[in-house]
């Protein structure tokens, strides 16, 4: 079983909170498949993360280019693993795959989003009733992440 972790962001954006969270995941030498709800925001993500931070480099691509299972980062709409990540990040409400094949799955989603939250709260009741370790995080006030359950 996966382990599953969900992100509640209170105090950043998803474009502040999630390149840091992908290079230590690749900094571990996973690899990485980011799934998104849509292909607009799949495409705006591929864009920030080409220039987040002007000292950074995450190699990364989306499932649209050449060469999907070569890739550290692949961005998706889809619930493939063409790279054959060991870690999987979904945001936005997307709906993830059967996570059996991974070892760690992330939620992100934003708190000021009724709707991400009610998504959210319902993939935790499913993680949980999957045999999922399931671990919750929150956000501190000095956007540092805190483990809340």
């Amino acid at each position: 079983m996966a382990e599953v972790l969900f992100y509640h962001l209170t105090e950043s954006t998803l474009e502040e909170a999630l390149p840091a969270l992908l290079e230590k995941s690749v900094q571990r030498g996973w690899r990485v498949v980011l799934q998104t709800g849509t292909e607009e925001r799949r495409d705006a993500l591929d864009a920030h993360l080409w220039t987040f931070r002007d000292d950074s480099f995450l190699a990364h691509a989306t499932d649209r280019e050449a060469y999907p299972e070569e890739q550290p980062v692949l961005l998706t709409t889809g619930q493939g693993n063409a790279n054959q990540a060991r870690i999987r990040f979904m945001v936005d409400g997307a709906v993830p795959p059967d996570l059996g094949a991974y070892e760690r799955a992330v939620f992100m989603f934003d708190g000021h989003d009724a709707s991400q939250l009610e998504a959210a709260r319902g993939q935790w009741k499913q993680m949980k009733a999957g045999g999922h370790s399931v671990t919750y995080w929150q956000q501190t006030p000095e956007r540092r992440w805190e483990r809340k359950a």
